[in-house]
């Protein structure tokens, strides 16, 4: 009788069939809890891919707003998110009920570089742990010092000198400003800074800086939503796989030759002291794996940021000379030209301060922040999101919102004077806002953005 019934299929009824069962698994997988936030139409299988292939996200994400409102849901392959837009709907998710969104979600790209150790992407006990011992550590070494102060006004010199080796001739700046704003971290982990032209590091900053990119394309942002597809495939992801490999060989050298004339009763660097508590009898966390990922949460995340914001600076003062020529005159009205700048100096420097204050906002290097994971059931905006929804805070709705600004889409250091002095815009979060800043804004948050110094 199954015999029968077998050859009384044809192919065809066989791939109907097969094609309507994955159809009605797929939309059991994607039903939405009850009060969930709504969702843009969504493709069977691939879900809302139209953020990964359009060449405007932010566009995208903007008709999105204008027709679903600030809290919306998406999904791409395996992954569903929760997306917040505006001041408000951000500061209810990450600072008024902030407790409940302290976690990192599981992402397969991260997962398989990390497996969810040091400063970014752990959670829970883990994170705490390590996040109470990096800060305690570089403060120990300077953070919010004036040593640390005097280091980046060092390395200025350096950059400064380094640009004066080009005698005037058109060069890109982008790594030996990397090389410069790398130096200060690099001296509390590694004991040391590496000169512009040494290639080893020169080779680690390229590493970081196409990995950095890399991220963003739209094979590794497939290898996220079908891991177990994308795998076996090569593309961008792979790439990062093998970057993120030399760039923790680059570490493990350091940490090796750190090991060999260890002093267990001084401590030299952060890589020292790390070692140092791994050697206590309580130190069951503080392993080598955490180190190398912290290390490289620190190195990624202490250049980066500042880096591009520089960048950034350079490009709008090409581009707005009236702009750069009223920074000077009040750079040479407080600070002069025999001295170099201090932090001390910011509060008589309202409009540089403003000048910068809009680099970041109109530079928006960060437009959607580090993601999010409930850690509780929790009720936003009157939506309902269960326990392990992951959010994703768009900080362009809210550094580019007609609503908080004045000129959104232009260069306007007004957007941060008022009556002449410096005023501070609670919708300026370029690294995201909260009682507590994990990944990139930790570092921001601790005083290591050399952007504040400037």
């Amino acid at each position: 009788m199954l015999r029968f019934l077998w050859d009384s299929i044809s192919l065809q009824m066989l791939f109907v069939f097969l094609f309507v069962f994955l159809l009605v698994s797929d939309y059991m997988k994607r039903r939405k809890p009850k009060d969930f936030p709504p969702s843009p139409f969504a493709l069977p299988f691939l879900g809302n891919v139209q953020f990964m292939i359009a060449k405007d996200p932010m566009a995208v994400t903007q008709k999105i707003i204008e027709k679903y409102g600030d809290i919306f849901s998406t999904h791409v392959g395996s992954m569903s998110f929760v997306i917040v837009n505006g001041l408000q709907m951000i500061k209810e998710a990450l600072v008024t009920q902030g407790e409940n969104f302290m976690d990192r979600p599981e992402y397969p790209v991260n997962t398989e570089l990390f497996s969810k150790l040091g400063l970014i992407f752990s959670n829970g006990h883990l994170w705490k742990q390590q996040r109470r011992f990096t800060l305690t550590t570089l403060r120990n070494f300077g953070l919010g010092k004036r040593s640390l102060e005097e280091r980046i006004q060092e390395e200025c010199r350096f950059l400064t000198d380094a640009f004066r080796d080009e005698q005037g001739n058109p060069f890109n700046p982008h790594f030996k400003i990397n090389n410069a704003v790398s130096n200060i971290i690099c001296s509390i982990t590694f004991g040391n800074r590496f000169e512009y032209h040494d290639e080893n590091f020169q080779n680690l900053l390229r590493l970081m800086d196409e990995t950095v990119t890399l991220h963003g394309k739209i094979m590794s942002q497939l290898y996220n939503a079908f891991p177990s597809i994308m795998k076996y495939f090569p593309g961008s992801h792979q790439t990062i796989f093998e970057n993120w490999r030399l760039m923790k060989g680059f570490v493990k050298e350091k940490i090796s030759k750190h090991k060999d004339d260890l002093n267990l009763s001084e401590s030299r660097d952060f890589i020292d002291s790390y070692l140092q508590e791994m050697a206590k009898p309580n130190g069951s966390d503080f392993c080598e794996d955490n180190l190398v990922a912290c290390t490289l949460d620190l190195f990624s995340a202490g250049t980066e940021t500042t880096s591009t914001t520089i960048r950034w600076a350079l490009l709008f003062m090409a581009i707005y000379p009236e702009i750069q020529a009223r920074v000077q005159a009040e750079i040479d009205a407080v600070i002069g030209q025999t001295r170099q700048p201090a932090l001390e100096d910011r509060d008589n420097m309202p409009y540089t301060n403003a000048v910068i204050h809009e680099v970041q906002r109109k530079g928006n290097i960060i437009p959607f922040s580090l993601p999010r994971e409930a850690m509780k059931d929790t009720d936003l905006a009157g939506f309902h999101l269960p326990k392990g929804t992951i959010v994703i805070p768009n900080l362009s709705s809210v550094m580019l919102d007609k609503k908080e600004w004045e000129t959104p889409h232009s260069f306007n250091p007004q957007h941060f004077l008022k009556d002449g002095q410096f005023w501070k815009r609670e919708a300026f979060m370029p690294f995201s806002i909260g009682s507590w800043q994990p990944g990139t804004s930790f570092l921001v948050e601790s005083d290591l953005n050399i952007s504040n110094f400037l």
